[in-house]
């Protein structure tokens, strides 16, 4: 008696399966995309195909996922040749990851395009058999997958369903990515104090709480209540998730008695992010905020104090990408580090301040001001000796032992060489992501892709990773009214 509902359910289900239709740039943006679509199907037009042979040579990330996507089709279409018109299952090659066939063209595919449309372009030949398929399965949901705005916008205007490739997207709006903050209720005390124990350990007092908001605490968030009457309540979950959760007082970072190589917290989310740079249980921090909030500078300050003066790390090294704003300036003459210097000039910058001397100093002094002049010149040798200036391009394969790794414009990178660069990481290493997800210049990338957001969201919680989106601009009153009106 079951079994027939069962058939029939099943049928079903094969008829709501979609077909998409892979551009080009979703394999060469994440070639497991192969793998992300479930129990639905997928297509991959000859051009496609074409495309990504002329794009497989060359050292870039581009270049290396062509190869990746390339071989992972190679693994799928081996030994299922007899079965290309029918459709290969993904299933094997997946390991169950995706249910739906692999689609291959194997015949020649008009859909009728305008005449407007040279079908010399290999973006309209892949417009083309989109056409054809819709025409070929008028009942079924056949739809372009594509990065490419103009391409999406073109297969619409052409009647056809198409859409952005999102499974690497870590959130649809940002404005939910995790802060590292949050604000306590003004009753906290009086709704989880009832069953409290403190203590101390070393200098900090630990609070041992119970009630509604525990369960939501993770560890390594900052909390605090806003009080106009006596001095603000500032903590770190050091256990949470639970029906009970442990906070921690901080070291205030914006006395100066605490100051780290000179610099004091302006405000509070930069004694926070100082409480991340300064534990030496924290491996992983990221540090989100646009300009001016003071990313830099603090991690700078940070790593040299570890380096130089309590000598917790033996180097400071620093990478980004080297995407330009505008047009690029071609080839660079010199070594590595050469090649790499017009690329760090934000941390030049911070380093004269962090270097200057003490009267010119601002409120908070300067760690640099050793002696007048020659002091100054024999510091920054000395901090020039120890900060390596590193390209991404030759990452692979290397172990960071005992290394302060300040990864800048960490918004740039794709999560997967994110992960390429955090796993460089030896016993020892502390790596510190900085970046501004409203500033990317990477072609594909969006926010809700990038990979700090992807790291934020994935190490959110663990007992050994911290994160804070600084708030307030403390470069200058011009640059915080920029950052508001333009």
């Amino acid at each position: 008696m079951n079994a027939k509902p069962a058939k029939k359910s099943a049928k079903s289900a094969v008829k709501a399966t979609k077909l998409f239709v892979l551009d080009t740039n979703v394999l060469m943006h994440d070639p497991t995309s192969l793998y992300r679509f479930e129990e639905h199907d997928i297509f991959l037009p000859m051009m496609t195909l074409e495309e990504l042979d002329s794009n497989k040579k060359g050292m870039s990330e581009v270049a290396r996922n062509a190869r990746q996507a390339s071989r992972m089709l190679d693994d799928i279409v081996s030994g299922c040749e007899h079965t290309i018109k029918d459709g290969i299952e993904l299933a094997a090659a997946s390991h169950d990851l995706a249910s739906g066939r692999l689609y291959l063209q194997t015949e020649n595919m008009n859909g009728g395009l305008p005449a407007s449309l040279p079908t010399s372009r290999g973006d309209n030949q892949i417009l083309a058999v989109l056409m054809h398929l819709s025409e070929l399965y008028p009942k079924r949901h056949v739809i372009l997958v594509s990065k490419d705005i103009n391409m999406r916008i073109k297969a619409r205007a052409l009647g056809q369903e198409a859409q952005d490739y999102f499974n690497d997207k870590v959130l649809e709006d940002t404005d939910l990515l995790y802060t590292g903050t949050l604000e306590l209720p003004a009753d906290f005390w009086n709704t989880h104090g009832k069953d409290m124990k403190s203590w101390k350990q070393d200098t900090r007092t630990l609070y041992k709480v119970s009630g509604p908001l525990c369960p939501d605490l993770l560890v390594n968030e900052f909390v605090y209540i806003e009080s106009t009457d006596e001095k603000p309540f500032q903590a770190i979950v050091r256990e949470g998730a639970g029906k009970s959760a442990v906070l921690s007082t901080l070291t205030d970072y914006g006395h100066l008695k605490n100051a780290v190589w000179g610099i004091t917290a302006r405000n509070r989310e930069q004694n926070f992010a100082l409480n991340l740079l300064m534990d030496p249980e924290i491996d992983f921090v990221t540090l989100l905020g646009q300009a001016g909030t003071g990313k830099t500078l603090l991690t700078l300050a940070a790593s040299l104090t570890q380096t130089l003066e309590t000598k917790r790390y033996s180097e400071i090294i620093v990478t980004r990408v080297t995407v330009p704003v505008g047009e690029d300036i071609g080839f660079l003459p010199g070594t590595e580090e050469e090649k790499m210097t017009p690329w760090m000039g934000a941390i030049e910058d911070n380093l004269d301040v962090l270097n200057k001397p003490a009267e010119t100093g601002d409120k908070g002094g300067t760690g640099g001001a050793y002696g007048g002049d020659w002091g100054r010149a024999a510091t920054m040798d000395l901090i020039r000796s120890r900060i390596k200036i590193k390209s991404l391009n030759f990452m692979r394969g290397r172990t960071f032992i005992n290394k302060f790794l300040i990864i800048d414009e960490a918004q740039n990178l794709t999560p997967k060489q994110m992960k390429t660069l955090i796993t460089r990481a030896g016993p020892g290493t502390k790596v510190v992501c900085l970046g501004n997800i409203a500033q990317i210049d990477t072609p594909y990338l969006t926010e809700g892709s990038s990979g700090i957001t992807y790291v934020v969201d994935r190490f959110k919680g663990w007992p050994h990773s911290g994160h804070i989106t600084l708030q307030r601009g403390e470069r200058s009153r011009l640059a915080d009214h920029a950052a508001e009106v333009l």
